[in-house]
């Protein structure tokens, strides 16, 4: 129900990651991590282009010839590498603890058992759906309208992505309060334009999502005929869904994402739909406003709740209650769910191993009582101080720079330093670890365990709603491989899992990590100052503390970003410069920043000698680069091209050095060559 604050990932990036890099079959040792080298592995280069042509082949190019994609992922670059390293790490905790005689009710009972019962496979395969037949029966039971609002709440609660979403939410006017937020939802297609869309691949996709939603509809049991014509108007009601939806790009602008409401100004706006009734449903504290996200949404859901027939209603929420739970079910229904989102949608030939999935979604169901662990043995304190040094420099920079920006004016930068100095970096995990002792994991069915734990979750975080903002709360587990921003706490978090080679390494050279993780660091830093963060004040406030004359500066910068990004094409499509603007601004602002931090820590000191032949500046460009070397599917390419705010790894390998002058000079680029762009783009 709950939503997270942005994040650097790059998903598959992950989140949800090139010229295009060749899709390469792998064999069965491609899906192991190669050999640790500390700093830039000349191996992984391919000298035999040159860096002013096409930097990401020349810095990556001998790495992605040695590292096809593994049949069970659709993407294999830094990040995939890493989450594997850090599941094998997991992996064994998991084992150990799983095995062990635990005490009822503590942390390791809960994760152990929750691990148990996802890998107990033959369990699982004996009882089928048949422990949700509750929930179905429950479904087919409604009569009334107020029946179907309090099966929707219920659903919700669980996981299901029935309609709309709501959670706490932090108001953005006053970041000290915490309200309630409804935001839209209720698609089982990856976003609103594969819907609305007209051109062959999007047919294409809605056939097959067709055929998909008919199939899972058998295994539940359903004559084919029937089948097929709940899947049909499972998709009729989806599109109306979506034809209400804002798009991606709209989304971006968090004032145009924010609406105010009491209860009765919601209800005012939705006539057919109890906000009174839902809130009690859900158990929610008492609730002062409603954040009502996208109020053109909610006003056709009302109209769909009259209009809509009740089997039409039943239909679509079976529909996502199996949708939903299918990972956790028997393999019948696992494996006709990867066909669809896994080989479909992102191209991925095999489903990963069984034990790779239970680790990942105990880490997703009980990531901080897991975390805890995962710290304990695998990131010592030293490594914690050095993050911590690192990011000191990497503000001191920033600081520089805000002071000298000629776009900013003195009232804007005055407010700028204001929202610096106030920044709070979160490194490694948490000082306050989550408290699971109102949740219970038994032994029992595991589908029924992932919705305890879903269910818990939400419950925690409706909780929020009322109180003040803890500003101590992370939203992501320490093994996590990602990094995020977040405007309304004015906070940069990087958890342990990404403080790892090749984005940290204590035994490479500090120019490296400067150009991998300071450029993570800066990146995250600098979204403080983007088109959304200027947004935000010290506080998290949102209002606007730019003057008018700054802002257009900054637009005028920008817009060159957002053409840069728009020429960049894979397979005939070309990125979304405005979907991505955010994004792209941040990667080159991390890695200038990280730049001029680096060359301020080397102030007063020696030059560097070259390490195989590498300058320190080669070395700190190389090292962003190699972040981002990755070989990924076309599949997966095209639905981030369409969905994700990140441009793809390739596009990020090569962008920001493009327009930097220093990067030119490092490595004797002229004018002309491809990466000096003719147009420098200059924020930072």
């Amino acid at each position: 129900m709950s939503r997270a604050p942005r994040v650097l990932r790059f998903l598959a990036a992950t989140s949800i990651v090139l010229a295009s890099a060749a899709t390469i079959r792998a064999d069965e040792k491609a899906s192991k991590p190669a050999a640790k080298t500390h700093g830039i592995n000349p191996a992984d280069m391919d000298t035999s282009v040159s860096a002013c042509q096409d930097f990401n082949l020349y810095g990556n190019g001998g790495w992605l010839k040695a590292n096809p994609i593994p049949a069970d992922q659709s993407e294999w670059g830094s990040f995939e590498i890493l989450d594997v390293q850090n599941r094998e790490n997991l992996h064994k905790v998991l084992e150990k603890v799983s095995q062990a005689s635990n005490a009822a009710g503590s942390d390791d009972q809960k994760v152990g058992d929750f691990y148990f019962t996802c890998m107990d496979e033959a369990a699982v395969e004996a009882r089928g759906a048949a422990p949700l037949k509750p929930q179905f029966v429950a479904i087919e039971n409604i009569q009334t309208q107020a029946d179907l609002q309090a099966e929707i709440a219920r659903l919700q609660l669980i996981g299901v992505d029935a309609v709309f979403n709501f959670g706490s939410d932090q108001d953005r006017k006053n970041a000290s309060e915490v309200i309630a937020g409804a935001y839209q939802g209720g698609l089982g297609l990856p976003d609103r334009d594969y819907y609305t869309k007209t051109d062959d691949e999007s047919k294409k996709i809605r056939d097959q999502y067709l055929a998909h939603v008919t199939k899972m509809f058998t295994l539940l049991g359903d004559p084919a005929a029937r089948a097929a014509e709940n899947a049909k108007a499972v998709l009729a009601f989806e599109t109306r869904l979506a034809e209400a939806s804002m798009t991606r790009v709209e989304r971006r602008d968090p004032e145009k994402t924010y609406h105010r409401m009491s209860v009765s100004e919601a209800s005012e706006l939705t006539p057919n739909f109890s906000w009174t009734a839902y809130l009690k449903q859900i158990d929610s504290p008492p609730v002062v406003a409603i954040n009502v996200a996208e109020p053109k949404f909610f006003e056709a859901l009302s109209k769909e709740l009259v209009a809509t027939p009740l089997p039409v209603w039943k239909t679509y929420l079976c529909w996502h209650l199996i949708h939903t739970a299918a990972p956790s079910l028997s393999k019948k229904f696992v494996d006709e769910n990867f066909d669809f989102y896994g080989k479909t949608l992102q191209g991925t030939p095999e489903n990963e191993v069984r034990w790779k999935r239970c680790v990942s979604a105990t880490d997703q169901a009980l990531g901080f009582a897991l975390g805890k662990a995962y710290v304990r043995d695998y990131f010592p304190p030293e490594a914690k101080a050095r993050a911590d040094a690192m990011v000191k420099n990497l503000i001191a920079a920033l600081r520089a720079d805000l002071a000298q920006l000629p776009w900013m004016g003195e009232t804007t930068r005055k407010a700028a330093l204001a929202k610096l100095d106030a920044f709070d970096p979160k490194i490694g995990y948490p000082d306050k670890w989550r408290d699971y002792s109102a949740l219970t994991i038994d032994r029992g069915p595991y589908v029924l365990n992932v919705q305890r734990a879903t269910d818990f979750e939400n419950r925690r975080d409706l909780r929020k709603i009322g109180k003040p903002v803890d500003r101590t709360e992370w939203e992501m587990s320490p093994p996590t491989v990602n990094a995020y921003y977040n405007p309304q706490k004015n906070e940069i978090v990087f958890p342990a899992g990404i403080l790892q080679p090749p984005f940290f390494d204590a035994k490479a050279d500090d120019a490296v990590n400067y150009g991998a993780m300071g450029s993570v660091i800066g990146h995250e830093m600098t979204h403080g100052f983007d088109d959304q963060g200027r947004k935000f004040d010290a506080l998290g406030n949102m209002h606007e503390w730019w003057t008018p004359d700054d802002l257009k500066n900054y637009e005028a910068r920008s817009k060159c970003i957002e053409d840069q990004y728009d020429s960049y094409v894979y397979e005939g499509q070309h990125t979304n410069g405005k979907l991505v603007l955010g994004e792209a601004t941040a990667d080159l602002g991390g890695l200038a920043i990280a730049y001029r931090a680096y060359q301020m820590s080397r102030q007063g000191q020696p030059p560097v000698a070259p390490i195989d032949g590498l300058t320190d500046d080669q070395r700190l460009f190389l090292a962003w680069t190699r972040v981002w070397a990755a070989n990924i599917r076309p599949e997966l390419a095209k639905l981030l091209l369409n969905t994700n705010p990140h441009p793809l790894a390739q596009f990020r390998a090569i962008g920001p050095q493009s327009t930097l002058p220093e990067f030119a000079k490092a490595f004797g680029c002229k004018p002309g060559d491809p990466m000096v762009r003719k147009d420098q783009c200059q924020i930072w």
